[in-house]
């Protein structure tokens, strides 16, 4: 199964995080987008590895993306390895992605940043021929995304690009609200966290109308990325 988009985090609700306004614009274009986690984010104080995929499942269906993968890795515990590398090479050659999106590359949660620092090399080293890989049963050929991108999650970084999300900015919130026990919910009897309360809510809307006026829109997602951004056209740029 080909798709266009295969978008990389850490957690569960990492992508609706940092990018799923990005994820709905293009999936209304008509391009196929999928998702894969790498930890269950069971290490969260509120929630379970159960509530967090089922709650991932709910946001899948709002964002209506072809897949989604969970890859269980440890949660706080991965590392960038050879098993852990191949594990993602394994995802990026099943799906043969043209354009990978991953965490940030510094952040204020250590998963992040070593899931950026994973998924990038893997996007390279899956484009290694003498690498093999083997998903069920199945040699798998190489494969290289031609751009990764890193999209912006709670440490403000000046983006290299941003994206236009303003028709689909209060679709993006139901995908990020869908993870109830992880967002604000007045009723909840868990401890409070750093993303439970509403000014958390506040500051996601805020990010995108910051990034979107820079482009003269209402709302956008910033990414970075480690290599130039070309075009073919200059009048294709905001």
């Amino acid at each position: 199964m080909k798709l266009d988009i295969l978008a990389f985090g850490a957690h569960p609700d990492d992508v609706e995080l940092g990018a799923s306004g990005t994820v709905l614009s293009h999936i209304a274009r008509g391009y196929k987008v999928g998702i894969v986690d790498l930890t269950k984010g069971e290490l969260g104080t509120r929630g379970s590895a159960e509530t967090r995929l089922q709650e991932a499942e709910a946001s899948s269906k709002i964002l209506g993306i072809t897949s989604r993968d969970n890859l269980g890795f440890r949660d706080g515990f991965f590392f960038k390895d050879e098993t852990h590398l191949l594990r993602v090479i394994e995802m990026i050659r099943k799906y043969q992605p043209e354009i990978v999106l991953c965490n940030t590359p510094v952040d204020r949660h250590i998963d992040h940043g070593k899931g950026a620092d994973l998924v990038h090399e893997a996007c390279f080293l899956s484009g290694l021929r003498k690498i093999e890989t083997i998903l069920n049963g199945i040699e798998q050929t190489a494969w290289r995304p031609k751009n990764v991108y890193h999209y912006v999650q709670d440490y403000y970084l000046k983006p290299d690009v941003i994206v236009d999300i303003t028709p689909f900015m209060e679709k993006k919130l139901q995908c990020i609200m869908a993870y109830s026990t992880q967002f604000y919910n007045p009723t909840a009897k868990e401890p409070a966290t750093a993303i439970s309360g509403k000014d958390f809510i506040d500051f996601i809307e805020a990010r995108a109308r910051e990034y979107g006026r820079l482009i003269g829109v209402e709302f956008g997602e910033g990414f970075t990325t480690k290599r130039p951004v070309g075009t073919d056209s200059l009048f294709h740029l905001r």
